[in-house]
């Protein structure tokens, strides 16, 4: 990545309630709502739905990059996140996130190039870093 900034433009129209439509210029609109109450609890993401997956997708991605730097390959990467939101004296947080991370590889001699993308992914993973949030990281890699 250059050492200039970017800008991520997005645009969000309420449509009712507490829902809108976020926008990000040539892609697919996300329906956005609260977590929980109402029909919108299993219908549109929530702020809290968005800011944990956007720490998996870096996490994900900062893992495919370094493997291919390391020219190493794997079969199959999962992961789950799960933050936690609780009370912090008058207002609410998300304190933690934790991912388990699985990766499939083809032979158990890679297991430890792998381990290191992912250790590497993790560290350097500037969503997680730019949060105040915990980040821990479980990781699994099997052979498949």
């Amino acid at each position: 990545m250059s050492e200039q900034a970017k800008l991520f433009p997005v645009k969000l129209v309420w449509t009712g309630g507490k829902s809108g439509n976020l926008t990000v210029e040539g892609k697919v609109a996300i329906k956005t709502g609260v977590p929980s109450g109402g029909p919108e609890k299993t219908m549109f993401h929530s702020p809290e739905d968005l800011f944990v997956a956007s720490a998996a997708m870096c996490y994900m991605n900062g893992f495919v990059e370094f493997a291919r730097k390391m020219h190493i390959e794997f079969k199959s990467f999962e992961c789950d996140a799960v933050g936690t939101l609780e009370k912090v004296d008058r207002s609410f947080e998300v304190t933690k996130i934790e991912m388990r991370a699985k990766v499939g590889i083809d032979s158990e001699d890679l297991k430890k190039k792998i381990n290191r993308a992912l250790e590497l992914a993790a560290k350097y993973c500037f969503i997680a870093n730019s949060m105040k949030s915990v980040v821990t990281h479980e990781t699994n890699v099997v052979v498949e």
